[in-house]
């Protein structure tokens, strides 16, 4: 398509009515991406596009033909959510390199949405970015206006500019999904298939330096009627180097609001993986997940070292997380497909305090020094769809504590009509532990096909028993080779029942690399379909068809359990959300070859919009495990256990989760938000076991210790957002949270309930957040 140089105002009003538009070709002929690919858009619910620009931002306008528009669904919602609305959205690739989108989307509630794009990543919504748009409903359908800043995307210096593009319509009552240019569903890609805008030319860009103080507000209370308050400020600066790279710094954090964990009670021998729930760290970051070395919840996580106390000591305070003192980042793509990111954090040196329970006095014992962090990648593009990666995780302490560097390389090779693809990596990492360094390798190939009806994907692993990516990484299992494969077949148009129709099996196997012990052998077969009213349905079968050996439930080197046979499944089923009361509803099963072993479970969520304003669903899991085996104890934590015993526990594990979720928006720019989470958890043992050395259970009578497990959390976050203004938005948050665990397990579901809202951690915060948003080309003439 073709634009032009505007120097006439244009307001965003969504009427298109300034003579300017009228100059510009259209761009029509919309085709259908779900479900029936390839089919062209009806007349009576055709699109056409406008686009024009000047020497700040590019301008969109879109009219949305619907000969129904008291059908149009409209719902408000915040920020990110599409809610049940028709929606309206563009694709732009700067470089048309096919390799990443810029996208940008506006609902027909007048709400916004962004997010990058790439085939490997999907669509990464923490990124924000700052842009107007408006939308009008009409009697002939609906208008979207957008006006897109240069400094919201990311293109060359040259005076001829030639974009990648596409432009996105839902028509979301009937679940149809359409784009300018066709995607192709039998190519495994998706950016790749934009069409191109041709005109740009000779833009002056203006300089990318944005501004966003912020100060907030805390007024603390906890059970015993104790309150204190304390007053935050802070900057994030945000700068464009050149045309092609951005720095974005964060001065004085302040990470107060965030949401809360969704903590449970882990009985697996791994720790549990939170989701990053902080702006700083989600957005633009996808070439820092390269190669999957990248967790950034370590960066002001929990303290790398625990105090270590003496007689008659004890330890009174103990920090859960440390506290940043400042993170950068750098990152951006030339040209030539060069992506560079640089990410570098600093947390503050960490305190917990010790007590003599004889003279009372305290010291203070260093748990964690003066940190930083390090990430740096250079990910090269080729080919429009293939690209290689290197990258660099290091963590350097302060003094004698544990440092680590991991280095990995990456690539991803796609045939040119995508239809086979190549990837892998070579991952090496170094631990100086002071009096233990170590060395370890963790490797992956695997080759696919990508395109057409039927498809399938085979991959190696291979992780030596020392690789650790721990200090600025996640990693749960090593010492292993694995193999696993996927066969799959799916439908590219609709049928007379199914919209779209995907099944597939696939089989994974893994061996401890020392011993060629086979820990892990499952195949699956799964079913998933969407029906021709959009509602979807799936279920799936799990067979374990041998025993198992599990080298990391007894947590103790070169130890291992026997894991029974095992047979389960799942079904589930999502109804059309666009209706106005929708559920989901999915059971579970599992059956072990041990004699009343066995877990089941269920996941039941019905949802309503009382209007487009109003709207409430509410979520319950169930799961219980009945006479699983698993560990509770050693002799190397209790002294009163023979030399070298590991404890097994014949249990039952029970779970339930209560989430209540709401929204009520006012408009498109001010939303009261609910989020609440009820969860209990409790394990009770019924008799005990020694781990013999050939990894069977015998019984141990002699162990009588109360290893029973009982945690019971609560959360409560009440908010109202506003966006004031593009990019600045003011928050303000009610927060209620408590957690209870201890060893006494009360089943009366209502006493626990009522007894963790009496308990004196129960705490109550209320605060005031405003981060004002500030363009320098807008106020450098005030200074």
């Amino acid at each position: 398509m073709q634009t032009k140089f505007t120097t006439e105002k244009i307001t965003l009003d969504g009427k298109l009515d300034e003579a300017t538009w009228q100059s510009v070709p259209v761009a029509n002929d919309f085709v259908m991406f779900q479900p029936d690919n390839g089919k062209a858009i009806p007349h009576n619910k055709r699109t056409e596009v406008r686009v024009l620009f000047d020497n700040e931002a590019i301008y969109v306008g879109a009219l949305m033909y619907d000969d129904e528009p008291n059908k149009i669904l409209r719902e408000l919602t915040k920020r990110d959510d599409f809610g049940a609305s028709d929606f309206f959205g563009v694709f732009i690739n700067g470089y048309n390199d096919g390799q990443q989108n810029f996208e940008f989307f506006v609902n027909a509630g007048d709400g916004q949405a962004d997010c990058l794009a790439t085939d490997n990543n999907g669509e990464d919504y923490s990124w924000d970015a700052v842009w107007d748009s408006k939308a009008v409903i009409t009697d002939f359908g609906w208008v979207v206006e957008m006006r897109i800043p240069y400094a919201a995307l990311r293109f060359s210096s040259e005076s001829k500019q030639k974009w990648g593009v596409n432009f996105f319509r839902e028509i979301s009552r009937d679940r149809q999904k359409y784009s300018w240019n066709l995607i192709d569903n039998k190519i495994g890609t998706f950016t790749q298939q934009n069409g191109t805008v041709e005109g740009i030319e000779n833009i002056k860009t203006p300089t990318r330096l944005f501004f966003l103080p912020y100060a907030s507000f805390y007024t603390y209370a906890n059970a015993d009627q104790k309150t204190y308050c304390e007053l935050k400020g802070g900057l994030d600066i945000k700068y464009g180097i050149n045309d092609a790279f951005t720095l974005d710094a964060m001065l004085i954090p302040d990470f107060g609001q965030t949401k809360y964990d969704d903590r449970i009670l882990n009985l697996s021998p791994f720790e549990q993986q939170f989701n990053e729930n902080r702006a700083f760290f989600t957005e633009g970051t996808d070439l820092f997940s390269k190669g999957n070395l990248f967790y950034s919840r370590r960066i002001g996580g929990s303290p790398s070292s625990s105090p270590e106390t003496k007689t008659n000591e004890e330890v009174i305070e103990s920090p859960s997380t440390v506290d940043l003192y400042n993170a950068t980042k750098i990152s951006g793509r030339t040209k030539s497909g060069l992506g560079i990111g640089y990410l570098n954090a600093v947390t503050q040196k960490t305190y917990a305090v010790i007590k003599d329970t004889i003279t009372q006095e305290t010291r203070r014992v260093l748990v964690e020094p003066l940190t930083n962090y390090n990430v740096l990648v250079f990910d090269q593009r080729f080919h429009k769809n293939s690209s290689a990666t290197l990258i660099n995780t290091n963590v350097t302490r302060e003094g004698s504590f544990r440092d680590g560097n991991v280095t990995g390389l990456v690539w991803d090779l796609n045939t040119a009509k995508n239809t086979y693809n190549l990837a892998g990596n070579f991952k090496y990492s170094y631990v100086n532990d002071i009096e233990d360094k170590k060395k370890g390798i963790n490797s992956l190939l695997s080759f696919s096909k990508t395109s057409g009806k039927y498809r399938y994907y085979v991959e190696s692993n291979l992780v030596t028993k020392d690789f650790d990516n721990n200090d600025l990484g996640i990693n749960f299992e090593t010492n292993y080779y694995s193999f696993y494969g996927n066969t799959s077949y799916r439908i590219l148009n609709p049928t007379k029942r199914f919209n779209s129709f995907n099944t597939n099996v696939n089989a994974y196997t893994q061996f401890q690399k020392e011993t060629g012990k086979l820990q892990s052998d499952q195949i699956n077969w799964n079913v998933n379909t969407t029906s021709k009213k959009n509602h979807y349905v799936g279920f799936g079968l799990q067979y374990r068809p041998v025993e198992t050996y599990n080298y990391y439930e007894p947590r103790s080197e070169g130890r291992y359990s026997i894991d029974p046979t095992r047979f389960g499944g799942w079904f589930s089923i999502s109804t059309n959300y666009n209706k106005k009361f929708a559920f989901d509803f999915n059971p579970s099963f599992a059956y072990l070859n041990e004699p009343g072993r066995d877990s089941y479970g269920f996941y039941l969520s019905p949802r309503y919009r009382f209007s487009d304003h109003l709207a409430v669903n509410y979520e319950f899991n169930f799961f219980r495990q009945n006479n699983n085996k698993g560990y509770v104890d050693n002799s190397s934590n209790n002294d009163t256990l023979p030399p070298d015993m590991i404890i097994y526990a014949n249990r039952d594990v029970i779970n339930y989760t209560n989430t209540l979720n709401g929204k009520y928006s006012l408009n498109s720019k001010m939303n009261f938000n609910l989020s609440a989470r009820y969860y209990w958890s409790y394990t009770e043992n019924k008799n005990f076991y020694e781990l013999e050395n050939n990894g069977r259970l015998s019984s141990y009578d002699s162990y009588t210790e109360n290893k029973n497990q009982n945690l019971i959390t609560w959360n409560l976050d009440v908010s109202y957002n506003w966006w004031f203004a593009p990019g600045s938005q003011m928050t303000i948050l009610y927060r209620s949270n408590a957690a209870k665990y201890d060893n006494l397990i009360n089943k009366d579901f209502g006493n626990n309930y009522t007894s963790l809202l009496n308990n004196e951690d129960l705490s109550h915060v209320v605060s005031i957040s405003v981060k004002y948003f500030i363009d320098y080309n807008r106020v450098k003439n005030i200074f």
